[in-house]
């Protein structure tokens, strides 16, 4: 028979993926899988699993994992797997408030229609990232407002979805703070202040913002930098600029270029508080990312 270990949050969203467990089992029991569910009892739990259960995989025969909860969930999931030599695929059906990634790779919001997916898919190569010593799967982020995803409380985003985040965004405008960076990428060396940062590979960002120009599976970030603003004027053109990201870009704040690793370093003593897939990524003066190539294998029906 089959085996897949199925990792799943019981807090992730709101919440609904608890009373979807014993149906997904039951449907991966009738398509002739034996299933071996564990939900996460703290933060970095389906990290430590994950990685057990890829150095196990041998000896219990796993053919994946299957992952359910929101994109920080995910995240400790694909940490996991990449932690380990054998690298199992991953199938997830996404339970968080705003789910990008999913969105990125065509997987269904909805639980039944997600597992379907997974069912009648097949193995599809996926791009992911080094950030220091931590992984993400698709973004890397600092700066203005890149601090609101982990800030916006689980009951506004239950409520409000979207809205929550943008409500949350309001309050930080006015102590949008400018960084001195040096920013060495494809042999270029850039110094300059700048606000924000995204290294990306998908097709939205907080459920929002739209990136057009990327792959997954290139072994290529899109960058997005955006130099400090001198007037609300300014300001306001940036974040037009960033509704429609790699189409309509106001070259003249903003820095996008595609990379398969890059270096940020602050000119100062200060730390720079980044966000790795919605999460926070610690306070960091220096970070380097790389793009591991088709890392891992999502089953997909994309």
């Amino acid at each position: 028979m089959k085996h897949v270990f199925f990792i799943y949050n019981p807090r992730s969203g709101k919440k609904t993926i608890v009373a979807k467990v014993t149906w997904i089992i039951d449907q991966l029991t009738k398509a002739g899988y034996d299933v071996t569910v564990r939900p996460t009892q703290s933060r970095g739990d389906a990290t430590e699993t994950a990685a057990r259960i890829c150095m196990e995989s041998t000896v219990h025969d796993y053919e994946f994992i299957l992952c359910s909860g929101g994109d920080g969930t995910l995240n400790e999931v694909i940490s996991g797997v990449m932690r380990c030599e054998k690298k199992l695929p991953v199938a997830y059906i996404p339970a968080g408030s705003t789910n990008d990634f999913a969105h990125s790779l065509n997987i269904p919001d909805k639980a039944d229609a997600a597992l379907r997916s997974i069912l009648e898919g097949s193995y599809f190569p996926v791009d992911i990232g080094s950030f220091n010593d931590k992984y993400f799967t698709y973004i890397a982020a600092f700066g203005a407002f890149t601090e609101v995803p982990y800030e916006t409380s689980q009951q506004q985003k239950n409520i409000l979805g979207h809205a929550a985040y943008l409500l949350e965004a309001m309050k930080h405008i006015k102590n949008i703070q400018s960084y001195n960076l040096t920013v060495t990428y494809n042999g270029n060396v850039i110094t300059d202040d700048f606000v924000l940062g995204m290294i990306s590979n998908t097709a939205y960002v907080g459920g929002l913002l739209s990136m057009n120009d990327f792959s997954l599976d290139d072994g290529m970030y899109e960058v997005t930098l955006i130099r400090t603003p001198n007037n609300p004027i300014e300001l306001q053109k940036i974040l037009s600029s960033l509704l429609n990201i790699s189409q309509d870009i106001d070259t003249e704040h903003v820095l996008y270029f595609k990379t398969s690793e890059i270096v940020i370093k602050c000119n100062s003593d200060t730390e720079m508080k980044w966000t790795i897939d919605g999460e926070s990524g610690g306070d960091q003066r220096e970070v380097r990312i790389q793009n591991n190539r088709k890392a891992i294998d999502f089953i997909t029906s994309r």
